[in-house]
């Protein structure tokens, strides 16, 4: 999933044109006259639909969302409005939510506030200036995540253009050949634990867990940063799910894609975390790299070797590659484990050996550490909060309930706001997991973990740890109603979703 730095030089600054290579290629939007002789705009063109795809020697049968030239997901040049068409050529209803774009609510992609499910041989057109940076798209109609209908949304800035730079994108999900449904009903049995175990106890990664914390602990206090909780140290769950497989371009490391690049490269890589139950540790192996942007919004530069992403985030990477010939794999780890997927970056030339699908060790805990020294590089504007807001985050594994304020669904508390408002809201994590909760329609600052303030990153997705309280800010000016709920999958069918409402 790579564009090719050479084709920079024929993209102009205001848009268009520009010859793309890999999973999310882009294509020029011809137009022709209207009845009136101006010129109409002929929307891009997206396809749901059933696909087959190879997994560590097996064929599955999986869902998708490509242009109609094949292209998975969709790259739109600056200055380009995101107007879509989308076909449903799947046997039964979906329905495609554009993560992280800021749409009119009835173009959101969701089908609790009245947009209806897409039927099968069904076309609609979504039209919409969109936000500018690393997105992407994925279903929202039941488990259809998990079968992989998603696929990456990049829009691209003019100062993209101008920094000449290789882009790689890189989607990572998670991979089971079983029904999600089944997994699911296991799941709110607590009987997965047989002899091909799905579900994973809270026991199971609590050691390494508890050391992750204490090591952030101490590394905090060492900084006099906002400290965690003594409790994050506790037996916690960090998996819900054992899965078959990772991937990356819907690939594993059995077969992983390989991008050739030039010695010396300057490379943007495009980190997506598109799984539904997992959070990763991204690895560069020896080579060092920066974070530009995090779920699209740009922040302060933040150098380093190994970054992480929760479930739905995102990560823009500027690294630029030794002089020499080489080869460079980038991984992701499992949290709490050692299966890992990724890429393979080679110079033209060089032979690529056989990368591990195992690490040498377990990775820990996907902790709040790399969240503290995440800054926005223009941060919300300095105003009083209008209105506050605490939402308790709870559930179990057994029973399999989740929630806000021990409510599901049907029986939610609204979250009520005006338009101007300054809102913020505080997430009360009472539960023994991690939850990255994502809300739909705006983007927020992360200003607070525990109480102590910091003046972190602009997000769409924050990952609320245990025992915890974070709180995130954003301004109310995208009027309408919209979902709030946690991005694991399986936490979301079980009742960790709610609303947020203009009043």
């Amino acid at each position: 999933m790579s564009i090719s730095r050479r084709n920079f030089l024929l993209t102009s600054v205001a848009m268009m044109s520009a010859a793309l290579t890999g999973c999310a290629q882009s294509r020029v939007v011809a137009s022709k006259p209207d009845a009136r002789g101006g010129a109409a705009r002929v929307p891009r063109r997206l396809i749901a639909e059933t696909r087959s795809i190879e997994v560590n020697g097996r064929t599955a049968t999986m869902l998708g969302v490509r242009q109609t030239d094949g292209t998975r997901g969709l790259v739109l040049e600056p200055g380009e409005r995101f107007d879509v068409e989308l076909e449903n050529r799947l046997n039964g209803p979906t329905i495609v939510h554009w993560h992280g774009q800021m749409p009119p609510p009835e173009q959101d992609g969701v089908t609790q506030f009245g947009e209806s499910d897409l039927q099968p041989g069904e076309r609609r057109r979504y039209d919409f200036v969109p936000r500018q940076g690393t997105f992407w798209m994925h279903s929202h109609h039941g488990f259809q995540e998990q079968w992989l209908l998603a696929a990456p949304l990049i829009i691209r800035t003019p100062d993209d253009v101008r920094a000449d730079r290789q882009e790689v994108t890189i989607f990572l999900q998670d991979f089971t050949f079983r029904d999600p449904q089944e997994i699911m009903a296991e799941l709110r049995r607590g009987s997965a634990s047989g002899a091909a175990p799905t579900t994973l106890s809270s026991a199971t990664h609590s050691a390494a867990a508890g050391m992750a914390h204490m090591e952030v602990m101490q590394e905090m206090a060492g900084r006099n940063m906002p400290r965690m909780p003594a409790a994050m140290s506790k037996a916690m769950d960090l998996n819900d799910v054992d899965f078959d497989a990772f991937l990356a371009n819907d690939r594993t490391l059995d077969d992983p894609e390989i991008i050739r690049v030039e010695r010396g490269a300057r490379i943007r890589l495009r980190v997506i975390n598109g799984a539904s139950s997992t959070n990763f540790h991204f690895d560069l192996g020896p080579l060092q790299g920066t974070v530009v942007a995090v779920d699209g919004n740009p922040t302060r530069p933040l150098v380093g070797r190994r970054f992480e992403l929760a479930m739905a985030q995102r990560m823009d990477i500027l690294v630029d590659l030794p002089k020499e010939a080489g080869v460079w794999p980038l991984l992701a780890v499992r949290e709490g484990d050692r299966q890992r997927t990724g890429i393979v970056l080679a110079a033209h030339g060089v032979h690529v050996g056989r990368v591990p699908a195992m690490a040498t060790e377990k990775s820990g805990a996907v902790t709040f550490d790399q969240e503290l020294r995440l800054s926005a590089a223009t941060p919300l504007t300095p105003r009083p909060v209008d209105a506050r807001f605490m939402l308790t985050l709870t559930g179990s594994m057994q029973p399999y309930v989740w929630g806000f304020d021990g409510k599901g669904w049907d029986d939610r508390d609204v979250v009520k706001i005006r338009s101007g408002q300054r809102v913020a809201i505080t997430f009360h994590n009472v539960t023994g997991m991690f939850h990255p909760i994502h809300l739909h329609g705006h983007y927020f600052q992360v200003v607070a973990l525990n109480g102590n303030p910091f003046v972190g990153a602009l997000r769409d997705t924050v990952h609320v740890p245990p025992s915890a309280t974070v709180t995130v800010a954003f301004d109310a000016d995208n009027e309408g109603r919209w979902l709030m709920h946690c991005h694991n999958l399986y936490h979301m069918q079980a009742g960790m979703i709610t609303e947020v409402a203009y009043d």
